[in-house]
């Protein structure tokens, strides 16, 4: 008999909605198989069987649409003639991870002592609830989600605390790691955090349902608010803009339009194309951040992964493109076109949103010219391209020609990258895409 649980779909995820079997009681269910759809924090996913067996969905099991903690127990696996447990399990109390206790193997143990982790505070996503590495790794960059830079290191230096007394004392404003735990060697429960909230006066704004204050957010844009205040705590951003005469790209784009118009590039397309030879001359800005955001860590020219900033209906995405340095422009295109479309319909795997080391965002189609993107960590910069304008240009002569023109605006991070290097960097972007032929002309096969 195997156990059907939640499993994390991002590195905060502490929650998710189930929204349907994908299979019923009593099925045959392959390794493999689509078992059910989750809704993470960003995207929803079919979650495939990592056991075969028969499928046993009990009394209790959450109807579509229900909020389930990660680790919370769905149903089972059982195998030919096997009885399902008796009496049925009770999903709700199985959910509360607070009364599990953790089984974790000794790779995982290890990792969590050296990243200064509580193995009783992770939600295990592994058989029976075993802890995993993945689950280890997770709650370390979880951590630093919920805690500013200089908060690092005294958070790491107090007492742990339970994912539900976290995610309680989050949503009410409580500061858990000034309080006294009661649990065992002092770690923080609900009941600490409840505690807390009636002491301070701030019972109102605990809801009858569980939902925190800011229900009116999908779990999506929860998501995204948080990364972007993260970005604004953790990071010191500076956005320089410059103007790029882009005649010859809008050119070189015209052509790709009349040669194959099915699989013409964006400019999105054209300047990702570009950046691993930028990145060759400006090796510093191919950087990112570690997880305890201390050490800043080089990327490998032959994995540049660039992130592609997409509007969708749940909000912004920052799909992946993989290993750009090693791909011609024809395929950049249709990885882009093909993230862009499964980003746009829900169903974007959360880890092409991760390991990118630069992204491009543009606000073109809205015609605006400059803005202020903001930084998507761990990495240290982002590009925003504006929109393509046609204006008249003076030369030396007096003369004016018809140009087009377009607004660079490159948000970096000071505390990674000094203004001079950045600076630098954003100008031979602008005389890149002022010549792309030299850059493009062994990618466009």
């Amino acid at each position: 008999m195997n156990e059907i649980r939640i499993p994390r779909l991002g590195w905060s995820m502490e929650q998710g909605t189930f929204l349907r079997w994908l299979k019923n009681h009593g099925d045959t269910v392959n390794k493999g198989d689509a078992l059910f759809e989750l809704e993470g924090e960003k995207n929803v996913q079919e979650i495939e069987s990592v056991e075969a067996g028969i499928l046993h969905i009990p009394k209790g099991s959450p109807m579509a649409g229900s909020t389930v903690d990660v680790g919370a127990l769905l149903g089972y696996l059982l195998h030919e003639n096997e009885s399902p447990p008796d009496p049925e399990i009770k999903l709700l109390a199985e959910s509360n991870i607070e009364k599990t206790p953790k089984n974790a193997g000794p790779a995982a143990r290890r990792m969590a002592a050296e990243l200064g982790i509580e193995i009783e505070s992770i939600a295990g996503t592994g058989r029976s609830g075993l802890v995993t590495k993945q689950d280890v790794s997770l709650a370390a960059e979880m951590k630093q989600a919920k805690v500013s830079e200089g908060e690092i290191k005294s958070t790491l230096s107090k007492q742990a605390a339970s994912p539900r007394a976290r995610r309680i004392a989050r949503e009410n404003g409580i500061d858990w790691t000034s309080l006294a735990g009661s649990g065992r060697s002092g770690r923080i429960r609900e009941i600490d955090v409840r505690r807390a909230i009636e002491l301070s006066g701030l019972n109102s704004s605990v809801k009858p349902s569980g939902k925190p204050a800011f229900s009116g957010l999908s779990p999506r844009r929860r998501a995204i608010a948080e990364r972007l205040r993260r970005s604004q705590q953790l990071t010191v951003p500076v956005t320089l803009h410059t103007t790029a005469d882009v005649t010859e790209l809008v050119a070189l784009r015209s052509r790709f339009k009349a040669s194959s118009p099915a699989t013409t590039p964006s400019y999105n397309d054209l300047v990702c194309a570009l950046l691993p030879h930028l990145f060759k001359i400006h090796p510093q800005m191919a950087q990112v951040w570690d997880t305890a955001h201390e050490t800043l860590m080089r990327v490998n020219h032959e994995q540049i992964h660039i992130g592609i900033a997409v509007d969708t209906p749940d909000g912004l995405l920052v799909p992946t493109i993989k290993n750009v340095a090693n791909r011609p422009l024809s395929q950049i295109t249709a990885e882009s076109s093909r993230l862009i479309a499964l980003a746009r319909s829900g169903i974007l795997p959360g880890d092409v949103m991760r390991g990118g080391c630069f992204t491009i965002t543009n606000l073109g189609a809205f015609g605006i010219d400059g803005f202020t993107p903001v930084i998507n960590l761990p990495e240290i910069a982002i590009l925003g391209l504006g929109a393509i304008r046609r204006e008249p240009v003076f030369h030396d002569d007096n003369s004016i020609v018809s140009r087009h023109r377009m607004v660079l605006s490159l948000t970096f991070d000071h505390a990674a990258v000094d203004g001079a290097p950045a600076s630098a960097f954003l100008r031979d972007i602008a005389l890149a895409m002022a010549d792309p032929a030299a850059f493009l002309l062994n990618l466009s096969h």
